[in-house]
Order: structure tokens, then sequence, then C-alpha cells
């Protein structure tokens, strides 16, 4: 009697299939071991991630400019002895600002 291998997905990459198929036992199970929870990890990732968006829309202020993200925060910057405020937000590698106004005397 002979036991035929299990098919592989069909979008599993070849190269991947290739090296499980090379792999012995104690391997594959490494390898199932770690896909889970590599897959539970990156499962997680997403659901913050979406979580994180929600809260910035339902987050966002009343006199926050349109073309501003809601994640902005609102920095002080002193230009020839002035404070003025300044959105301030991340774009991938560059941090972002936009003028929001002078800083009131009081404060």
């Amino acid at each position: 009697m002979s036991y035929e291998p299990p098919t592989p997905p069909a979008n599993l990459p070849t190269e991947i299939v290739k090296t499980l198929n090379e792999s012995d036992p104690e391997q594959l199970r490494d390898v199932a071991t770690y896909a889970e929870a590599l897959a539970e990890h990156k499962e997680r990732e997403a659901r913050l991630e979406e979580s994180e968006d929600q809260e910035e829309v339902e987050e966002r202020p009343d006199d926050l400019p349109d073309d501003v993200p809601a994640k902005a925060t609102i920095t002080i910057k002193e230009i020839n002895d002035n404070r003025y405020y300044y959105w301030q937000w991340r774009e991938g590698e560059k941090v972002r600002s936009q003028y929001k106004g002078p800083v009131s005397p009081d404060e």
C-alpha cells in the first residue's frame, strides 16, 4: 500500500513548496508552529491598526483643517521671539507641519 503526499495549496509559491518538500518532519512541525504564530501576530496587528484608524476618525478635533490628518498633534514653534501653534504629523519618514495660529500672550 502506498501513500500519496498531500497536495499543496495552489496559492503557495513554488519555492516554498520545494523547501518544505526537502524538509524533515521535525523542521516541518517547527515551520507549522511558526507559521501559525506568525499568522496570529499579523491578524492582531491588522486589527489594532484598524481600531486605531477608527479612533482617529472619532477623535478628530473640530478646529482641525480638512487637509490635516486626525493623528496630528499641536506643537509650539518660536520664531523671532514670537510663538506659533502648528499642526504636526508623520507621513512615512517625514514630519509634516501646518500653521494653526499665534499663541495668545496669556499662554
